[in-house]
């Protein structure tokens, strides 16, 4: 069976920060194509043998504020088209610009929760009355990521719509992927990994017999990252980052 793998990086990344903790080495030298075939033979319904392509999509991070991080992530993907854990990588790119939103914190199932003034910083109108029902307004720099859920929807339905696999993994719980995922289903079994330790997006959730038939859903573990890594060095020029 030829199973196409379609990875959104930063959601990967991200959802493996939040199990894992950011400065906890161990996980982030991740080995992606023998992760999924893993995760293929163990809880899916497909029969094997499986030849599996992995398509990772990703932005490169600007070195202009974070030259470790550039070095870091470039070393990394350099090994996954190395070792092979990664047949194509797809860039998306980064936007910097400047936002203005309202001062919140992180609330409830990290969604955010907007500041209300309360003393001892409060706001008052101009004729020095309290105004508690107030936001504060501030303006950020925003670095975004454009592009990943894209280039994911755009290799899933290419490689669907010519024949090019007889099944799809979709490494994400990004919502905005619902209709190509919905697409792919009714021509080819898919599998929805979650990389998050969020619940599954409502969106991303299905019938496992709807269309082609043979769906599945599968979330990471944190035992799945860490015992799923590339080798430290890999040919003679690739060695992971000590910190990771």
């Amino acid at each position: 069976m030829r199973v196409g793998v379609y990875v959104d990086g930063y959601n990967l990344y991200y959802g493996a920060r939040r199990m894992c903790g950011r400065g906890t080495p161990g996980w982030r030298w991740l080995d992606i194509k023998s992760l999924i075939a893993d995760v293929i033979t163990e809880h899916s319904t497909w029969i094997g043998p499986n030849d599996v392509a992995v398509t990772y999509c990703t932005a490169r991070i600007s070195g202009a504020s974070n030259t470790t991080g550039q070095r870091e992530q470039d070393v990394y993907l350099r090994a996954l088209s190395a070792s092979g854990s990664a047949d194509v990588v797809e860039y998306g790119n980064y936007v910097s610009r400047v936002g203005t939103a309202p001062l919140a914190v992180v609330g409830p199932h990290h969604r955010p929760e907007i500041v209300r003034p309360a003393w001892p910083v409060m706001l008052q109108d101009q004729n020095d009355q309290d105004v508690p029902g107030g936001r504060f307004m501030v303006s950020v720099a925003r670095r975004e990521e454009k592009g990943t859920d894209v280039n994911v929807a755009s290799h899933l339905l290419i490689d669907v719509l010519s024949d090019s696999v007889d099944a799809a993994v979709v490494v994400s719980n990004d919502s905005d992927l619902a209709l190509p995922i919905r697409f792919a289903r009714g021509r080819v079994p898919v599998g929805m990994v979650n990389p998050t330790p969020s619940y599954f997006a409502g969106k991303l959730e299905g019938n496992p017999a709807y269309g082609a038939g043979g769906h599945w859903w599968y979330q990471i573990t944190t035992n799945d990252l860490t015992t799923h890594q590339l080798p430290a060095r890999i040919g003679t020029k690739i060695v992971k980052p000590q910190p990771w």
